[in-house]
């Protein structure tokens, strides 16, 4: 539980977040880029409660990533609407319905911070 507890706190703080950017945010920087950048850090902690150190965090970090380009090329073949769900507003917006080569640069800024605060982590906890 000791290793889990501070990826549950970022979990729902970095969720937090992405709601208020999708209920508040209706254009801009923020709701187009920043949100994507801070989605692989969700989903990073969020994995993380469950390997609970298991694996390398790097290489976790990195599987994320490779999780979230591999759904922004199916939205690219519209996978809402493939599995019947095209008609959920909710999955919609969760799985997203359009494909954009930002998104996959998105991505990739939030997992090179993530491989900055791992780094960081690691230095000062060393220290």
């Amino acid at each position: 539980m000791k290793k889990r507890l501070p990826y549950m706190i970022l979990f729902v703080i970095i969720t937090a977040v992405e709601v208020m950017i999708a209920l508040f945010c209706h254009g801009g920087f923020v709701r187009y880029y920043l949100g994507d950048v801070i989605v692989v850090w969700a989903v990073y902690c969020f994995v993380q409660i469950f390997l609970r150190g298991r694996f390398s965090s790097c290489g976790v970090a990195l599987g994320v990533m490779i999780f979230a380009f591999i759904v922004e090329f199916l939205q690219g073949v519209n996978i809402v609407d493939l599995i019947g769900l095209g008609d959920i507003p909710f999955f919609r917006v969760l799985i997203g319905t359009s494909f954009s080569p930002v998104d996959l640069l998105c991505y990739a800024v939030g997992t090179a911070a993530e491989f900055a605060g791992i780094f960081l982590h690691r230095k000062y906890r060393q220290a």
